[in-house]
């Protein structure tokens, strides 16, 4: 296609997303985000995830816990579901009892155990990209930039998840120290959801405040709200499944997995919708366009629109 056939076309798609965006700025910012959330198909994309959390993070946060206790006979992994979720007994004595004992993981502790559980990590990561990529509404990176940058991306949740763990309930504390621990743990949550939409979505470092806010909403989504919602949701839907003993435990995780898989979908729609309303209107368009590798006649049919008010 010719250059003259070409910018008529690209003018008329820039001229719709500019209209688009200062539509979508005039909303409530909770409509805007279900908006996104619906147009994404974000339940069924929830639903994907929750089971590649159930079968990917649970056992790593299981293993690693198990390590971390040098595999004691006396140390059952349910300690870290019931500390974060904030159950008393005699609920912690049922997860305690269906996680079993950490000794018993030892063998897993190996480089193809260990693998094995990261290779399905991989899948995850990819299936996370392609959330932020359609949130954001960005062309998706190619399989292997997928792959490595996904990759990288679950490399660093697992650490921010043990660095966020080890601040918070590393050691005994009560009172406004633990208050105190709990709001530290949140930074790195923060630097992590910030960062996020710069490895899994094309021109994803542009618009460095509006970045910020993203990963806020992030901490805001990942780090309290949900945290406080299984506080309160986690252990009445394990007393109303006690009696299917382990059997119950499950499906009580498996039902939170759902829950925080839709979380992070949510945080995928949330981060988006906020950046494209405090980011100025050329870097949205320019970046949804992916002008850095397109000719240069294309930066200048943007420029024809960047004076336009949204």
């Amino acid at each position: 296609m010719s250059d003259d056939a070409e910018s008529p076309a690209l003018r008329q798609r820039v001229e719709d997303r500019y209209r688009q965006l200062a539509e979508m700025r005039r909303l409530r910012p909770i409509v805007a985000v279900v908006n996104r959330f619906n147009e994404i198909d974000g339940g069924t994309l929830g639903t994907v995830v929750s089971v590649q959390l159930f079968t990917t993070v649970i056992p790593l946060a299981i293993i690693g816990f198990s390590y971390l206790t040098g595999f004691a006979d006396n140390a059952s992994p349910g300690v870290v579901v019931s500390r974060q979720l904030g159950l008393v007994s005699p609920l912690t004595d049922h997860v305690r009892e269906a996680f079993g004992r950490a000794s018993g993981l030892r063998s897993t502790w190996t480089f193809f155990g260990v693998a094995g559980f990261l290779a399905w990590g991989i899948p995850m990561s990819m299936t996370i990209a392609g959330i932020f990529a359609k949130a954001w509404r960005r062309e998706p990176f190619g399989w292997g930039g997928k792959l490595w940058r996904g990759s990288t991306w679950f490399a660093l949740y697992l650490t921010m998840i043990g660095v966020r763990e080890r601040i918070a309930f590393g050691a005994e504390h009560h009172g406004w120290s633990q208050i105190l621990l709990f709001v530290v743990s949140l930074i790195p949550v923060w630097i992590f959801w910030t960062i996020t939409p710069g490895l899994l979505v094309r021109g994803g470092t542009r618009g460095r405040a509006g970045l910020l806010l993203a990963g806020l909403a992030g901490m805001v989504i990942e780090g309290t709200v949900l945290p406080l919602a299984a506080r309160m949701v986690f252990p009445p839907l394990l007393r109303g499944w006690d009696e299917f003993g382990p059997i119950g435990v499950a499906m009580a995780v498996l039902t939170w997995c759902g829950i925080s898989g839709i979380g992070w979908v949510v945080t995928a729609c949330v981060g988006a919708v906020l950046w494209e309303r405090t980011t100025p209107s050329d870097t949205v368009i320019e970046a949804e366009t992916d002008v850095g590798d397109e000719p240069t006649d294309r930066r200048a049919v943007l420029g024809t629109f960047g004076d336009r008010p949204v």
